[in-house]
């Protein structure tokens, strides 16, 4: 089997272009400290790795790694699969890529050559069972990680992740972040232009914001030659196997993660601090001082408990969620989609019925989008929030929620509050979430929560 192609750190060239950009995009300092909106806390386990994004000192996220996650967070792997079967009724495969399940492609991820299609309509797309065939061997990619008994998800539409641009081999695929503002989407487009490979598309990551052509050219440069590795393994045989590993959590996390708004990076175990600060050192040298060594063995208080992330997490495995008001949210989970109330609870007001619930779903808004991110909960929501009789008021909360939501950058969609107070929304499904993550269902009751009474006969 070939051996799995990790994302590699960037050159010298990559380190000299970002070296000479660092006093621009290196951050603020206060008395020799670096000061910065965030900061990013691992700790090292034996059974496993957590990370924890904090923003200033409240927790908006949290990740879990550990080894068995081999076969179950595998989001953003490249694999050489082999089609098991098609169904053409679910215009999906099923896809043998070495995991426990096979994982699944539907039709719109498929990607083909129209001249080696055969028998295909006159005009439209072919279906399903006219481009894949039972034993045919594929180059794919994992979009989704299983989830419960469902398999993974695949993109025959492969990318590359680099610092600041994604890499679409055999694409015309093209666009730049819409985080950007005008003048900078203009610099960077004519930048892109320039440093295009042949043959494959570039997608400019919000993270290119104030780098210079050099250092686009070198991570450009770097994805190029991986993907040509990459696509000389997937020729090497022809069994399933893992072809691309996305790197550790911890330098993934990074790796999306860090800015100059990022104040530090603290780790409690040495190796990992090493291999982090390498990469760092790498990719974003400016920052390379602020990944730190959090050492165990010195310090009175374990890292999570320095920081406050342990009273956090408890916190964020409670079903009621308490606002600073006095109102709270209760999270139930089902099968089909997670359901949010909001309660008022002790928060009176002050003035009339009205103005005390605006404000209540107002500050319900700004926790809801908070607990969705810091639990991973994914799939559909619906959100209760109080009844209000002012629809100016309705569209202000509906609006705060939209705003709240944007800092995310799991994909959401909101539809407005309709007459019952009710709001439908979506937020992408790729991972299990937090309390799945931190938690094994009860062998007595299954997972439902109650003991039946034993029932004479």
């Amino acid at each position: 089997m070939p051996v799995p192609v990790t994302a590699a750190i960037p050159g010298a060239a990559g380190a000299a272009g970002a070296a000479a950009t660092g006093s621009r995009r290196g951050g603020r300092e206060r008395r020799g400290k670096a000061v910065g909106r965030y900061q990013i806390c691992v700790h090292v386990r034996p059974e496993m790795t957590e990370i924890a994004l904090l923003e200033g000192r409240t927790l908006v996220e949290h990740y879990v790694s550990r080894a068995a996650d081999d076969t179950t967070q595998i989001d953003g792997n490249i694999y050489r699969g082999r089609v098991q079967n098609v169904l053409p009724g679910m215009e999906a495969a099923f896809v043998d890529i070495g995991t426990p399940k096979n994982a699944v492609l539907y039709r719109g991820d498929v990607r083909y050559d129209r001249d080696d299609v055969e028998g295909r309509p006159a005009g439209g797309e072919p279906r399903i069972e006219q481009v894949l065939r039972p034993g045919q061997t594929i180059l794919c990619q994992v979009t989704k990680n299983p989830i419960g008994a469902k398999g993974a998800r695949l993109t025959q539409e492969v990318s590359l992740p680099g610092r600041f641009v994604v890499l679409v081999p055999d694409s015309t695929a093209n666009g730049i972040s819409k985080r950007l503002d005008d003048a900078e989407r203009k610099r960077l487009r004519r930048i892109v232009d320039s440093v295009r490979p042949e043959g494959h598309g570039l997608i400019v990551r919000t993270a290119a914001a104030g780098a210079s052509a050099e250092e686009l050219r070198a991570d450009v440069e770097r994805l190029v030659g991986q993907w040509e590795q990459i696509a000389a393994q997937s020729t090497r045989g022809q069994g399933p196997a893992l072809l691309y590993r996305e790197p550790a959590s911890a330098v993934r996390v990074i790796r999306e993660e860090l800015n100059s708004e990022y104040r530090a990076v603290v780790i409690d175990d040495y190796s990992l601090y090493e291999e982090v600060r390498a990469y760092v050192g790498a990719v974003n040298p400016e920052l390379a001082d602020r990944v730190e060594y959090y050492d165990p063995a010195v310090e009175p208080l374990p890292i999570f408990e320095r920081y406050h992330v342990h009273e956090q997490l408890h916190k964020a495995l409670d079903r009621k969620v308490y606002l600073p008001s006095g109102g709270s949210l209760v999270i139930d989970r089902t099968e089909a989609l997670t359901v949010i109330d909001v309660n008022t609870g002790k928060n009176v007001g002050s003035t009339n019925l009205e103005e005390t619930v605006f404000r209540n779903n107002l500050e319900a808004a700004e926790e809801v989008a908070r607990q969705l991110r810091l639990r991973d909960i994914g799939g559909i929501i619906v959100i209760d929030f109080i009844d209000m009789e002012v629809r100016e008021n309705r569209d202000k909360v509906a609006s705060a929620l939209r705003a709240a939501l944007a800092r995310d950058k799991t994909r959401t969609q909101v539809f407005d509050i309709s007459e019952l107070g009710l709001v439908e929304m979506t937020r992408k499904r790729v991972s299990e979430g937090l309390i799945e993550t931190l938690s094994t269902t009860c062998t007595v009751c299954e997972g439902r929560g109650i003991v039946f009474d034993q029932l004479e006969l």
